[in-house]
């Protein structure tokens, strides 16, 4: 699959559904899968949404959600290791 000119692909890797925190293995093979079918270059991490509804409204305790975001990181470094050699 090509994506126009200039454009990358934020897919969302994590998830603020639910309160389980992802594995960084699992997000580097969702991140790996969709650098396989756009390019390596063109996929940046991201979540799959917001972790508030509104302004002082949370859908996960902050403590779950900087876990996510921290398996996020991990993640996407073992995807890089994978699809970038280093």
């Amino acid at each position: 699959m090509k994506l126009p000119p200039g454009r990358i692909l934020i897919p969302g890797v994590i998830t603020h559904h639910v309160m389980t925190v992802e594995h960084p293995q699992v997000v580097a093979d969702r991140l790996v899968r969709f650098a396989n079918m756009v390019g390596r270059e063109n996929v940046i991490a991201g979540s799959d949404c917001g972790f508030a509804q509104a302004e002082n409204v949370s859908r996960v305790h902050p403590e779950i959600m900087w876990a996510k975001f921290e398996a996020l990181v991990a993640g996407a470094r073992l995807a890089t290791r994978e699809l970038w050699g280093r």
